[in-house]
């Protein structure tokens, strides 16, 4: 590595309280929450998540509302169905609005952050929107 790259590390979110939102990820992707209410992650199959404490937290409100959404994180599933029972146990909620149902699910972790449960992997998604953009 020289000395002026630049990697991908973890992403972080914001949220009312940081170690309880790491925790619902470790659980739902099998993964380990380490921290405190003020900062956390998790490590867990696939990468690591940051949590960081804000105490003015809002969730967004999706798809139209006052606090736009700022983010959404892409899970990849094999069975729609079973990774449904599964973060909807662990306390996620699933949104009224789903444009991409045959593929992708739309949810909102326990913070109000938004999540999808895709069969898709981050290239056939990548290739559907060039698609998209392209007119094809």
């Amino acid at each position: 590595m020289s000395s002026d790259d630049v990697r991908l590390g973890a992403v972080t979110l914001n949220a009312p309280d940081a170690l309880a939102l790491a925790r619902f990820y470790a659980d739902i992707t099998g993964g380990r929450a380490e921290g405190a209410a003020q900062w956390a992650h998790v490590v867990g199959p696939g990468g690591e998540i940051g949590f960081q404490r804000v105490a003015d937290f809002r969730p967004p409100t999706w798809p139209d509302g006052d606090v736009p959404m700022h983010m959404h994180l892409d899970l990849h599933v094999q069975d729609l169905a079973a990774a449904e029972a599964r973060v909807l146990a662990a306390g996620a909620t699933r949104m009224d609005t789903q444009p991409n149902a045959d593929h992708c699910l739309v949810y909102a972790d326990p913070a109000g952050h938004l999540f999808c449960l895709t069969l898709w992997d981050g290239a056939q998604a990548a290739e559907h929107v060039m698609r998209t953009a392209d007119g094809r």
